[in-house]
């Protein structure tokens, strides 16, 4: 059965230099774009795969062949983190309850059940907020019913304490919240290594193996 609900996936169009920094070094900045590239196109697999009523990529930058059909695009707005999460959901809130994803965990499409309780059926039966922890101290996923960019405007972003910080704004606006399962995210090449061993099929792990044995070769 299709959820009511709107997914959104909010990316970076992967262009050297512009996307996941972080993997620099070892990773060249060509390459940790083809990693990133790969992560969105297995984020926008897992995307396809949902049961949703709508698909929506918030994208900074311009959509490139790695876009399938199926989503509507929309531009980021604003200048922090938290302000380009509000407006995602401020661009969703006409539409009933909204779920936002970023392209940092490419493992969704091998393994669905991460969000499957977000995308039920009965999803939003006495829930307000669908919240999902990230391992680095962030969420990787954030669910709600009653999209509310006021929600998060003003959440302190990037540091290890702003899952806690986010998911306390929605307690204390009185809301109920029900967590989702604490997933890795990819920011560092330790991080890509691991996600890559979860998820041994997608693009990002076949990606990860290609370079890694040139990224091995050049540190020797």
């Amino acid at each position: 059965m299709t959820s009511t609900a709107t997914l959104l996936v909010i990316a970076k169009a992967p262009v050297p230099g512009r996307v996941k920094t972080r993997l620099t070094p070892p990773f060249t900045p060509a390459e940790a774009a083809r990693l990133a590239e790969a992560a969105l196109r297995d984020t926008l697999d897992a995307a396809l795969a949902a049961p949703v009523r709508r698909r929506l990529l918030v994208l900074e930058g311009a959509p490139g062949p790695w876009l399938p059909a199926g989503f509507d695009v929309v531009r980021q707005r604003g200048d922090g983190l938290d302000e380009r999460l509000a407006a995602a959901f401020e661009d969703a809130a006409a539409d009933g309850p909204a779920l936002l994803v970023g392209m940092d965990t490419p493992q969704l499409a091998a393994l669905p059940g991460l969000l499957a309780p977000a995308l039920a059926p009965d999803a939003w039966q006495e829930c307000d907020a669908w919240f999902g922890p990230a391992e680095d101290g962030g969420f990787w996923a954030l669910g709600l019913a009653a999209p509310d960019p006021a929600l998060l405007r003003g959440v302190p972003m990037s540091t290890p304490f702003t899952g806690a910080a986010q998911r306390a704004r929605l307690t204390e606006a009185g809301l109920r919240v029900r967590d989702l399962p604490r997933v890795l995210d990819v920011d560092t090449a330790r991080d890509a290594e691991r996600v890559a061993a979860l998820a041994p099929g997608g693009r990002f792990a076949a990606e990860h193996r290609r370079l890694t044995p040139a990224v091995r070769g050049g540190a020797a």
